[in-house]
Parts: structure tokens; C-alpha cells; sequence
């Protein structure tokens, strides 16, 4: 009898796979498919949940000349998003979107954005972006993240890990119990360091790739992603991860790999009359 429930959960667990398989999104300016477990419509509320109750929570910034620079940049992007998206043919692909350019006060050298487009800078980092072109290099990684739905990628990274825990666990209770819990582990060490992880440093490059396009676009130079990245690498002084244990790229590989994309994020803006 428990064998036949276990065969049960599994059929349920093949079933509910191809579902999931199924649902994929175009992206429009990566023209790739991507998994998209989570509808933005289910998830975007989500998040502007969350930064209300982080808000709440913490200082905001307003009114400074740092603040504004913040709400500036971000603005400025936020347009050229606009413009990018309207040439490529999805003007409204944005229109869900409720963009928030936040200075936090907190000494953490850290930016990051949510769903939906609501970017928050620590204070901790002005520093080192040092001026407005750092900040828009910093700026543009983060709305790249929200214009390519990686939150959205994440989850659904996410859930599919589970499923396959879920199909190791039926699994292995049906054909080698006295292996499941070694199975699992297995299962966990492996999707993290062979899938998890990788899947993450991958959204990172493509956010650097497309967050130099956008702050060229936006009229930003954006060998000042360079050397914004240069000043984290001095500031970590050496002592990062290893990259295959990080969800980032380690420092030196992303400066290489945006010396690589400076050239054709400055071909990218002509299209919009932008020159360097």
C-alpha cells in the first residue's frame, strides 16, 4: 500500500514537471526563452510588498545631493529602458513596471533591486562609484536584472531544484531506500555547485552585459563599469570566495568580461545618437 501512495506522488511529480517545463517566456531583448514558473502578475505585488516593509524598516535617504543623484541616474535609466524596449517593438513591455530609486543609510557596501523595478543604494557604496557615472555603471547592472525577470528566473530556479528533490526523494524511496538520504545530499551538493550557482553567475554577466548597454544608452560611458568594478577589486583585497562556491562572478573575471563589452555598448548607443 505504501509503495502504490509513493507511485502515486511520483506520476503526480512527472505530471506537474512537464507543466512546469512548459511554461517558458521570450524575453525581448535577449530574444531568449527563460523559465517562468511565477506570472510577473503574482509576483511583481510580491515584491512591492517586500520594499514597502523594508522601507518601513530602515532609513531613507531623501533631499541630499546623494539622494537625488540616486533618483536621478535612476530615472535617466529607467528612460533609456523605455526607449530601448519601444525600438525593439514592446513599447508596454514596461508598464507594470513601479520604478523606486531609494538611498538607504546603512554602511553597507551594497545595491540591489527587486521585481517590478524598486532599486535600493546603500550608503556604503557612494563611496566607491565615487561620482554619477560610477553610480548609473552600478545603476544599470541592477535595472538590467529587473528588465531580463531574473527575480522571476530565480524562483523558478528555485522550484525546479525542489521538484528535483522531490523526484529523488520518490524516487529512491521506491527503488534503494537504504540510499535515500545520501541520495538527497548528493542531490543538494550537486544542484548547487553544478546548477544553482552557475545559473546565478550567468544573471550576473548578462546583467553586466545589458546594464553597459543601458547606461550607454542613457549617455554614460560605460568604461566606467570598469573601473567601478576595479575600485570593488581594491577594496576586496583578495579576500572573495572562490568563484565556483560564489553566486558572482569574482571580481577579475568581471572586469575582463565588461573590457570585452564597453565596445559594443558604445556601438549599441549610436542607434539612440549617443557618441563617445
Amino acid at each position: 500500500m505504501l509503495k502504490i501512495k509513493i507511485a502515486n506522488k511520483l506520476l503526480l511529480f512527472f505530471a506537474l514537471s512537464m507543466l512546469l517545463f512548459s511554461a517558458c517566456l521570450t524575453n525581448p531583448l535577449t530574444g531568449q526563452r527563460t523559465m517562468a514558473f511565477v506570472n510577473n502578475s503574482e509576483l511583481f505585488p510580491m515584491a512591492f510588498e517586500m520594499y514597502d516593509d523594508f522601507i518601513a524598516e530602515n532609513t531613507v535617504v531623501t533631499g541630499t545631493p546623494d539622494a537625488l543623484m540616486v533618483e536621478r541616474v535612476g530615472r535617466r535609466l529607467a528612460d533609456a529602458a523605455h526607449r530601448w524596449l519601444t525600438i525593439e517593438g514592446v513599447p508596454h513591455y514596461l508598464d507594470d513596471y513601479e520604478w523606486a530609486f531609494t538611498l538607504i543609510l546603512d554602511d553597507t557596501v551594497n545595491a540591489w533591486v527587486l521585481p517590478g523595478g524598486k532599486v535600493v543604494f546603500y550608503t556604503g557604496i557612494l563611496p566607491v562609484t565615487l561620482n554619477e557615472a560610477g553610480l548609473a555603471a552600478v545603476m544599470g547592472h541592477e535595472i538590467a536584472h529587473a528588465l531580463l525577470n531574473h527575480g522571476q528566473q530565480r524562483m523558478s530556479a528555485s522550484l525546479l531544484q525542489e521538484i528535483g528533490a522531490l523526484g529523488i526523494s520518490l524516487t529512491t524511496a521506491i527503488l534503494i531506500p537504504e540510499f535515500h538520504d545520501m541520495a538527497l545530499l548528493a542531490y543538494g551538493i550537486g544542484s548547487t555547485l553544478g546548477g544553482t550557482l552557475p545559473f546565478s553567475r550567468r544573471n550576473e554577466l548578462e546583467a553586466d552585459e545589458y546594464g553597459t548597454i543601458l547606461m550607454a544608452i542613457a549617455g554614460y560611458d560605460p568604461i566606467e563599469a570598469v573601473a567601478f568594478w576595479e575600485r570593488m577589486m581594491a577594496l576586496s583585497s583578495g579576500g572573495s570566495v572562490p568563484q565556483f562556491l560564489s553566486t558572482h562572478p569574482s571580481n577579475a573575471s568581471r572586469i575582463r568580461n565588461l573590457e570585452r563589452l564597453v565596445p559594443a555598448a558604445r556601438q549599441k548607443a549610436t542607434e539612440f545618437g549617443v557618441y563617445f
